[in-house]
């Protein structure tokens, strides 16, 4: 199997290594140090080797961060990991902190008047470390960049990650990697740039057509790149990754050099060099600026052309789509067959999944470790079941099963929320709140402009009518057999850029009662161009992906408005017309009982 259920978290090795850790600064004449769940690459998803939050704290969120000082250390931890945070860190040791509605700088001038906190400044951007200094301005508390004191104390950190690089073909990427170099060159050259330095993984894999197996569930490189305004790319990477094949992929207009070269490099380039402050380590444009080289900061040119997919990475989409919700049927079918039993966990859930995946004899991998969440466990957001925590699949609860698979031609995410026998008439109240969040974002028409704070609301006005709602963004960006959350496109009241059509998102509005169950209903879609209506205003709408049916048992018909239903007996339709080829007879029959209209 892709996914085990080994405990990764260890509460109990928080308070010595903690101690350790102050000493460490001590010695170092620092007042404290902040530990993000970062790497250099910026990339959401680290290695093993750059697990420094959870080796510390043992908190195992994909979001977040430690500031330790001489009297407490805060983990702050965003929305999503709440309840998660309370199970996993020594509270004794450890103070949970609500972020960002509490800004790190606010915090650390509560807790201590004066003092140097240090920082590795390859795992900041130019963006944080610019916003505290600014919050702690006037006070007497300062910032001082450091090689990481973690790492001098963490004696059996892991090894960088040494995964394999492949290609990947062109006629899936819709675009040839010496297309999309011309191009951004060309973006480059319009603004007097001479070249563009590249952290993010996915940015490196989009940009030379390849992927990769440094980072568990998404297939992507680790290294660091610069664009010339040439066209031609210099990557930092180890070779040992690439071979042959991959080499002569890349073709002469890809040097290729080791990471250790990546510092002289940017030492040497003639400027002026365009830096993402919001995605670069803080790292480079310190070392532009001790060699004198001219920079000036810019977006990270991959970010939005890797965002807006092309017609060939659409439709490559639509088929691993299918693909995936055929499987997902066969187990949605499995699953109501056996959870009456009574026998049922929470892993047998986890692994019959990922069974059906593989039996298509097409799965990369699973795109993040499936969250199968019986009754309370529901609630945990990013819940990932152990051999500790797994729990029965109990009569009359709900069960939250969060998932994905990372095919050649796409990549997935699908929640459903399942009824286990009869949950109850407010469960079912709570589940078609969270379904008409689902139907209004499917349904929705909006201007060209519009960016996802824009939208966010609407998939959140049924339960708000309630006094209800859930603590994550409406969705994140998607990427096309890359990373399963992608920038910078995403639905939520944080996100400033305007949806542009080809851009793929999540649609996953939820409620989750602490200690009682979690509902989460989660399709990807894709931003297209709206057909024409009315006075012919140019408006945008939305593509479903995925297809697999949503549990009719947790419905309540008579609180759908009409077009809600519409949608949804329309959705049932197109589920049952596109899965009928691919799915076995005996789901087959399922399927149509479980699409029959409301």
């Amino acid at each position: 199997m892709f996914q085990n259920f080994e405990t990764t978290a260890a509460p109990e090795q928080g308070p010595p290594r903690l101690a350790h850790l102050r000493s460490a600064l001590a010695e170092a004449g620092l007042d404290g140090f902040i530990i993000p769940r970062a790497d250099a690459h910026q990339g959401e998803y680290v290695a093993a080797r750059d697990e420094r939050l959870q080796w510390l704290t043992g908190f195992t969120g994909s979001a977040g961060f430690c500031i330790v000082l001489p009297e407490v250390a805060g983990v702050f931890i965003d929305g999503r990991y709440r309840t998660q945070v309370k199970a996993q860190v020594d509270l004794a040791a450890f103070t949970p902190v609500p972020w960002p509605e509490t800004k790190p700088g606010d915090w650390i001038k509560a807790q201590v008047s004066a003092g140097t906190i240090g920082y590795d400044p390859w795992l900041h951007t130019k963006d944080e470390i610019e916003r505290l200094h600014a919050a702690l301005e006037d006070t007497g508390v300062s910032l001082c960049p450091i090689d990481n004191i973690v790492d001098r104390i963490w004696t059996d950190q892991p090894a960088p990650p040494q995964g394999r690089a492949f290609p990947h073909p062109d006629q899936l990427a819709g675009d040839s990697s010496a297309e999309k170099r011309s191009r951004l060159a060309g973006a480059l050259q319009a603004a007097g740039q001479t070249s563009a330095v590249i952290t993010l993984p996915d940015s490196l894999c989009w940009l030379l057509n390849i992927r990769g197996s440094d980072v568990p569930r998404n297939p992507v490189v680790h290294g660091f790149a610069i664009l010339h305004d040439s066209g031609r790319v210099t990557l930092f990477a180890d070779p040992a990754k690439f071979d042959g094949a991959v080499r002569a992929h890349l073709g002469p207009d890809v040097g290729l050099l080791p990471p250790d070269a990546f510092v002289p490099a940017l030492r040497t380039l003639d400027g002026p060099v365009r830096v993402d402050r919001s995605t670069a380590p803080i790292a480079v444009s310190r070392e532009l600026e001790a060699a004198g080289v001219a920079f000036a900061w810019g977006d990270d040119p991959c970010r939005l052309p890797k965002a807006c997919k092309t017609a060939a990475e659409i439709a490559a989409t639509r088929e691993a789509h299918l693909r995936d919700g055929a499987a997902m049927a066969e187990f949605l079918c499995w699953l109501d067959a056996r959870a009456p039993t009574g026998t049922l966990t929470e892993i047998d859930v986890v692994q019959a999944l990922e069974g059906y995946r593989r039996a298509t004899n097409a799965l990369h991998d699973i795109s993040f470790d499936t969250i199968s969440g019986a009754g309370p466990n529901g609630a945990i957001i990013h819940y990932r079941v152990t051999t500790e925590t797994n729990r029965t699949l109990a009569p009359n609860s709900l069960l939250l099963v969060d998932s994905g698979g990372q095919y050649v031609d796409g990549t997935t995410d699908i929640t459903r929320t399942i009824a286990i026998g009869d949950p109850g008439d407010e469960a079912r109240e709570c589940y078609t709140r969270v379904l008409q969040g689902t139907v209004a974002i499917s349904r929705l028409r909006f201007p060209k402009g519009l960016a996802g704070r824009d939208l966010d609301a609407i998939a959140r006005y049924p339960l708000w009518l309630a006094g209800q709602d859930y603590d994550h963004g409406t969705g994140h960006g998607v990427g096309a057999f890359l990373s399963v959350h992608e920038g910078p496109q995403r639905l939520s009241r944080l996100s400033d850029v305007p949806l542009e059509p080809g851009m793929i998102l999540s649609n996953e509005p939820g409620y989750y009662r602490e200690g009682a169950f979690g509902i989460r209903l989660e399709n990807l879609i894709v931003v297209e161009a709206a057909a024409p209506l009315g006075d012919n205003r140019v408006q945008l709408s939305f593509e479903t992906l995925t297809f697999a049916p949503f549990d009719r048992r947790l419905i309540l018909g008579e609180r759908l408005a009409p077009g809600e239903r519409v949608w949804l007996n329309a959705y049932h339709a197109a589920v049952l017309e596109k899965l009928a080829p691919r799915v076995s007879s005996a789901t087959l029959e399922w399927l149509a009982a479980a699409c029959a209209p409301l």
